[in-house]
C-alpha cells in the first residue's frame, strides 16, 4: 500500500519512541481511512474504527486536539494487529 507522505510521516509518529504526545487525532484519523478503515462516529466522543477485521472504539480529544501517550500507544497496537507495520 502506497501512502502519502504526511500519512507515513503520522505513521512514524504513532510508532516513535518515546511514545509521542503532540499527534493531531485529525491525522490520526485520516491516516486510518489512507489505510482503509471504516470509521463510524458513535456516542459522545466515540469514534469506532474497523481495519482489515480488527475492530475497536476510541475517544476522540477534546478540547485539545492531540492524543495523549496512552491514547497513541492504543493505536499502535491496534494497527500492529490489524496488519500495519511502520
Amino acid at each position: 500500500m502506497e501512502l502519502s507522505t504526511k500519512h507515513a510521516r503520522t505513521l512514524a509518529e504513532i510508532f516513535a519512541n518515546p511514545v509521542r504526545a503532540d499527534i493531531r487525532w485529525i491525522e490520526v484519523e485520516s491516516l486510518l481511512r489512507a489505510l482503509g478503515a471504516e470509521i463510524a462516529q458513535g456516542s459522545g466522543s466515540r469514534v469506532r474504527i474497523s481495519l482489515n477485521g480488527r475492530r475497536m472504539v476510541f475517544h476522540e480529544p477534546h478540547p485539545q486536539p492531540t492524543i495523549v501517550k496512552d491514547a497513541v500507544r492504543s493505536v499502535r497496537r491496534f494497527l500492529l494487529e490489524a496488519g500495519v507495520n511502520p
